[in-house]
């Protein structure tokens, strides 16, 4: 064609250029059509959805309604975000589908598990999946009042430490970090306490010496403020053993070095662990579609609600956490292979956590089927026989 003089060109109205012409066209066509599925199509979103939260004022609800603001201006999405006073407030809902997502703690850990206040005939380990989390600059530690003199977990020994009543996912922290020192809750003298804040008013007046918390909720400036003041406990990364001992009981924690909280700073970090809050979960069965949209559009639109809380920076893309205790659910997974870091390695990791909740499952099924009727029996029974069935599938079921 190239080589062809002017003169040589068919005339408008031929046949030859009529199906050059053609041709054009299929091109231009194709090229079009070709550019549109290159692009990303914009992100499919219902005019409504629901979460539930932590209780009002929390850090996490915070992030939840700054979410729901970027949504409503960005997309015209109505959120409407639901606090809960508990873990189970805060899954119930999601398992009967009032809600659509819950932005909650590590409590979808122990319900994927099965254990503590999931580990009854209504609830069972839930097929539960992460969108993304928010992993910030802060820890989730343990203090002592600054008075006591104590810089290390093992000098706890004896010591007044909180429990607190109906909140696994504190007091197992707390285990965790006795476990750091060698200790269990037989080496301190444990204390009851009705709540979070409760134990740490404990902490200032008086009535116990330390207390497990995030680095920059209220308490713990509170703490600091009062005439006991505050020192953060380490648990130093280089010490294997602690980790080990730790992760033996919490093996949701991961380490870190915290530059926000209570005395905590850029200038006077705090070495030890944390783990994500809040984290966007939902269950298995949701839209994989859906998810896939509100995923990006929550990474995309970052900087819209970063600056709204403190804790928001965590859903910043580098701080994400990919290899952790509960899978991702699929929808999420196509987004984050689809920008580029979601590796075969980390997959490897998510199939054997899906294959750790199918082992749950089954061995709930069986449970269910013995038809025990008293509660303490059955927990004891479920606490057995979900080791075993976690042991013969090559898992370890932390808790026996």
């Amino acid at each position: 064609m190239l080589s062809q003089s002017p003169k040589s060109l068919p005339l408008h109205g031929s046949k030859p250029f009529q199906s050059a012409t053609l041709l054009l066209s299929l091109f231009a066509s194709f090229s079009l059509t070709s550019l549109s599925q290159a692009q990303p199509s914009e992100p499919e979103l219902p005019r409504q959805m629901a979460w539930t939260a932590y209780n009002l004022g929390s850090t996490g609800y915070n992030q939840a309604v700054a979410i729901g603001a970027m949504l409503r201006d960005k997309y015209n999405v109505t959120l409407r975000v639901i606090p809960g006073q508990n873990d189970v407030s805060r899954l119930l809902p999601l398992k009967s589908g009032r809600v659509d997502f819950t932005a909650n703690g590590v409590a979808t850990y122990f319900a994927q598990e099965g254990m503590f206040q999931f580990a009854n005939p209504e609830w069972g380990p839930q097929p539960l999946r992460l969108l993304m989390t928010s992993n910030g600059l802060s820890n989730q530690a343990v203090a002592v009042a600054a008075d006591t003199g104590i810089t290390s977990f093992a000098e706890l020994r004896g010591r007044r430490v909180p429990y607190v009543r109906a909140a696994p996912a504190l007091n197992v922290s707390m285990e965790a970090y006795l476990a750091c020192g060698g200790l269990t809750w037989d080496d301190v003298v444990r204390v009851d306490f009705p709540g979070y804040d409760a134990k740490w008013n404990g902490v200032i007046n008086g009535d116990v010496d330390v207390a497990f918390g995030t680095t920059v909720s209220g308490p713990p400036f509170r703490l600091e403020a009062s005439p006991r003041g505050i020192n953060w406990l380490p648990a130093p990364h280089d010490d294997a053993g602690c980790w080990e001992r730790m992760l033996a009981v919490g093996p949701y924690f991961t380490k870190h070095m915290a530059t926000r909280g209570a005395s905590i700073s850029d200038d006077n970090p705090h070495e030890a662990g944390t783990y994500p809050y809040p984290l966007l979960t939902t269950l298995a069965s949701q839209d994989s579609d859906f998810v896939y949209s509100l995923t990006r559009v929550i990474n995309e639109n970052y900087d819209e609600f970063k600056d709204s809380d403190p804790g928001a920076i965590g859903w910043a893309l580098e701080s994400q956490v990919f290899n952790w205790v509960v899978p991702y659910h699929e929808g999420a997974v196509n987004y984050w292979r689809e920008i580029g870091v979601w590796t075969d390695a980390i997959e490897a990791h998510n199939q054997s956590l899906i294959r750790r909740q199918e082992v749950l499952i089954s061995a709930w099924d069986e449970m269910t089927a013995r038809g025990i009727r008293d509660q303490d029996q059955f927990v004891e029974a479920w606490t057995l026989l979900r080791a075993e069935r976690l042991e013969e599938a090559g898992f370890d079921p932390v808790w026996r």
